[in-house]
């Protein structure tokens, strides 16, 4: 991988998205928004929104970067941008990482944004440290970046690419542990949600909310976490080729 061509791809991209506005405006409110709604729904339960806001805190970033990040690297497919790209001698995982880095910096804003509003905005109460909850929920947005990367390989529209979401994102959603312990589930349930990344993110933010110092179990997750989004990027640069000869 070649450093100067990886930062150059990664400033076009950020000067794509800088003329992008409403782009921006989804990445970096939509979750500010969420977790201020959330807020508001439980205000007459201080206590539920602490026990959950945690944890949505790191599913919001994932879905929102997912859904921007598909949805962006297909429109350069689309339009033909990357087919001239891979043309040039530029390497895949040149161009991979350079999309990664690009939507990361706005993913460390987007998260860093989200986490200081519903802390010292909206009141969460979390035993840990706010630093280790804003490592989640940036490893979080990051996984969903890399998500986005790899499935928008596999679209030929952008609707194609929302359509993923319900694959991709929804099964991770309802078996991650947000709505019941994940130890209450079927067993075949259980073991799909041990396999699945979200699961161990959530446990990361449950693990902040607890603990007043990090845990053997936390650096586990953020591990797993981190692990699965540098795994899913491998495949990204793996699943991209040229359309045509």
């Amino acid at each position: 991988m070649n450093t100067s061509r990886t930062l150059a791809t990664t400033a076009r991209v950020l000067r794509q998205l800088r003329h992008d506005p409403r782009t921006i405006a989804l990445m970096l409110l939509v979750p500010v928004v969420m977790i201020t709604l959330l807020r508001y729904v439980f205000d007459g339960s201080p206590g539920t929104f602490d026990s959950v806001g945690a944890s949505l805190l790191g599913v919001f970033p994932l879905i929102t970067m997912f859904l921007v990040t598909s949805i962006a690297t297909l429109r350069e497919r689309t339009s033909g941008t990357l087919e001239r790209l891979l043309a040039m001698p530029l390497g895949k995982a040149d161009l991979i990482a350079g999309y990664a880095l690009a939507f990361g910096l706005l993913a460390a804003v987007q998260s860093a944004l989200a986490t200081g509003t519903a802390l010292w905005v909206l009141g969460l109460d979390v035993t840990g440290s706010p630093w280790l909850l804003l490592l989640v929920a940036l490893l979080d947005a990051l996984l969903g970046t890399a998500l986005g990367l790899f499935v928008s390989a596999f679209a030929a529209s952008e609707f194609q690419a929302v359509q993923f979401m319900p694959a991709v994102i929804f099964p991770q959603l309802l078996l991650c542990g947000l709505f019941t312990p994940r130890d209450t589930m079927q067993p075949v349930f259980e073991a799909l949600s041990a396999a699945l990344p979200m699961s161990y993110a959530v446990d990361g933010m449950n693990q902040v909310l607890r603990h007043t110092d990090m845990t053997a179990a936390f650096l586990r997750d953020a591990l797993v976490v981190a692990g699965c989004a540098l795994v899913v990027l491998v495949l990204g640069a793996a699943t991209l080729r040229r359309r045509t000869p």
